[in-house]
């Protein structure tokens, strides 16, 4: 197989030291996938499963730096954002995201890490929304960060779907709601394509090693875009895969645990599969 053939994904995002969430969270479910994973660093962090100690901003400059250096020699099939940070960096990644012509980006606005430490400055929420929004595929927030970006309270299904509407509005292509934080047996999230809602849903599993979900979520669903699979497909095979990371997730550390990104290799000693059912 040539290398012209292997399916690529770019994550812009933060690096997480104990390999839970961020950078370490999508390299790892690109690989599992069977895609080929790059990197452009926005911010690194000293943390665990219980607490982010420390968070250290790079230079906007070196993040582009990271994406043009991809860019000039790597084909990008499809990329993602994470944690950005600060407004200078979201801006920097705006203008990469237009010189790179990425039309396939992923946006899962990182707010708040899973121990409650702020990972988007508050003064850099109007830049997200300004230079990242209208520039994504698809956008991926949790029910808190629909909240804070949209301005609305949501506590019913009826509340998400005005949300997603609010944020087509707002600039979005397609909009993807977890809704993994309202009371329901289930996990349900929505997407808005078009005019036309999709629900997608899983068994909501007992554990609190949930650490990294949303990035895992998001990589995933970039890994089937990279593939060429339509957003529907792509988000529900995405949904397959962190259902199972979760099941099989890690009793690492003395806070939240880390999923299980390799638990089917780690079980069958498989090679990476092509694709999950």
């Amino acid at each position: 197989m040539s290398s012209r053939h292997i399916c690529t994904a770019l994550t812009i995002a933060g690096s997480d030291s104990g390999g839970g969430a961020g950078i370490e969270a999508d390299l790892k479910t690109f690989s599992a996938l069977g895609v080929y994973g790059m990197a452009a660093i926005t911010s690194v962090t000293a943390q665990n499963t219980c607490r982010v100690s420390r968070v250290y901003d790079l230079p906007p400059e070196m993040v582009s730096d990271q994406i043009s250096a991809v860019a000039e020699d790597i084909p990008i099939d499809a990329a993602k954002t994470g944690m950005l940070s600060n407004s200078a960096i979201i801006e920097v990644v705006g203008d990469s995201i237009e010189k790179t012509k990425t039309a396939m980006l992923v946006a899962d606005p990182v707010m708040v890490s899973k121990s409650g430490a702020r990972l988007l400055q508050k003064s850099a929420i109007q830049t997200f929304v300004r230079r990242i929004l209208p520039a994504s595929y698809l956008i991926t927030p949790n029910i808190p960060e629909a909240q804070v970006l949209t301005g609305m309270e949501i506590s019913t299904v009826s509340n998400v779907k005005d949300a997603a509407l609010k944020l087509r509005e707002m600039g979005a292509k397609n909009v993807l709601i977890k809704g993994g934080h309202l009371k329901d047996e289930c996990a349900r999230d929505w997407l808005l394509q078009d005019t036309e809602f999709t629900e997608f849903s899983a068994p909501r599993i007992p554990t609190k090693n949930t650490h990294g979900t949303g990035c895992t979520f998001s990589a995933a669903i970039t890994a089937f875009l990279a593939k060429g699979d339509a957003l529907p497909a792509a988000i529900q095979s995405a949904k397959n895969y962190l259902t199972v990371c979760i099941r099989h997730s890690l009793s690492l550390g003395k806070g939240n645990g880390p999923l299980n990104h390799f638990w089917v290799f780690n079980e069958l000693n498989e090679d990476p599969p092509q694709r999950y059912p």
